[in-house]
């Protein structure tokens, strides 16, 4: 009997099953380090295609132009011999094919280059732009033998060899069915001029890899798809990672908890600043505890400029009595304030009349009415 674990098939993560959709940190964390939804026979299709069109159209200058660089390197050889007398002009002959193989190179080199930006947009078409350098870094993980037995016959290494099976497959079918078509043409070759086979050679090629090339996008886009479905997938998370990374985002609790006591003492001490302004408290008297002020030049109504319960209450009425400002006790309307207006807001119309009655008397005290 042979002991094995089911966790070894399971995918990677804490906290179970990958059921959660991914949040815009994690997509933000994976295309920070380089995994990103992209197929890379989009472009590999796409450069074919490209490539063998511009042969189409400029396959006759590139034939051309080679027969004329080996026209001039051919007659120049004779001259190369003389010049060393016989004895072997390595040389020379170093030279003349060094300068034609500059001359083939920049021959081709716009080729090489519509290739390349054909490639660059097709990725830039798939991931935007956000270069990243983090993919090229070596990882000690990826020596590990188990990750790579893991990889080797993981699902991904399964549709990786079902594509390849599949492009062989359309390869070798368009190129049966077209040269099946074209055979006529092939059996002539040992009967026209140099020139012409070359040329006939060129455009059945050209034609070929055109068909391949455009059967080729249908598996690109394909396995696009594929590839966006399965990298979301990848990004799903477990319920555990969602809440750790929740937890993280929004900080440690008692972190947390020790700026709210920061905050709160902060506005108590504001607070308790502004009461000498206050014109009268309204008390319940022992449990509540809210001080008014009315200025006509600030606010149409008046405001709560600190409310406080139990003990605050008490440092409140303590710290009224020390500035000289009045001490109303009405439980209703101490009640009302405190439950239903924030310190800095103004007094509900509802209570305006209750209110101003307090503050009537308040005034009458001192006589300021």
């Amino acid at each position: 009997m042979l002991s094995y674990n089911l966790q070894f098939f399971a995918k990677d993560g804490p906290g179970g099953e990958k059921t959660e959709e991914p949040t815009a940190k994690k997509l933000s964390d994976a295309r920070g380090e380089g995994q990103v939804a992209k197929s890379k026979e989009i472009a590999n299709a796409f450069g074919m295609l490209a490539l063998f069109i511009i042969l189409k159209l400029y396959l006759g200058t590139i034939g051309t132009r080679f027969i004329e660089y080996f026209n001039v390197v051919y007659g120049q050889m004779p001259d190369a011999i003389k010049r060393y007398e016989g004895q072997t002009p390595i040389a020379a002959l170093q030279v003349i094919i060094r300068s034609m193989m500059v001359q083939l190179l920049l021959l081709i080199l716009p080729i090489l280059l519509i290739g390349f930006v054909v490639a660059f947009i097709c990725d830039l078409m798939q991931v935007k732009w956000r270069p990243t350098t983090k993919p090229m870094r070596p990882k000690l993980s990826k020596l590990s033998p188990l990750k790579g037995f893991k990889r080797i016959f993981s699902a991904n290494s399964l549709m990786e060899l079902f594509k390849s099976i599949l492009k062989l497959l359309v390869i070798g079918y368009m190129a049966y069915s077209y040269l099946k078509g074209r055979l006529g043409q092939i059996f002539i070759l040992y009967d026209i001029t140099l020139n012409r086979a070359i040329g006939l050679i060129g455009e059945i090629v050209i034609d070929l890899g055109i068909r391949i090339a455009a059967v080729y996008m249908v598996i690109a886009f394909l396995d696009y798809a594929y590839q966006k479905w399965k990298f979301h997938e990848d990004m799903k998370m477990t319920k555990q990672e969602v809440k750790d990374e929740f937890k993280n985002a929004e900080g440690d609790p008692q972190i947390k908890g020790k700026q709210k006591q920061r905050m709160r003492e902060a506005s108590m001490r504001r607070m308790m600043q502004q009461l000498p302004e206050a014109d009268v408290v309204i008390t319940n008297p022992t449990h509540y505890a809210v001080a008014i002020k009315y200025d006509p030049d600030k606010y149409d109504a008046p405001y709560v400029l600190a409310k406080g319960e139990d003990y605050l209450a008490l440092k409140i009425k303590e710290a009224a009595k020390e500035n000289n400002v009045e001490i109303v006790e009405n439980k209703p309307l101490a009640r009302m304030l405190y439950a239903n207006v924030d310190v800095g807001g103004l007094v509900p119309p509802e209570l305006y009349q209750a209110v101003a009655e307090v503050l009537a008397f308040v005034y009458h005290l001192k006589g300021k009415i």
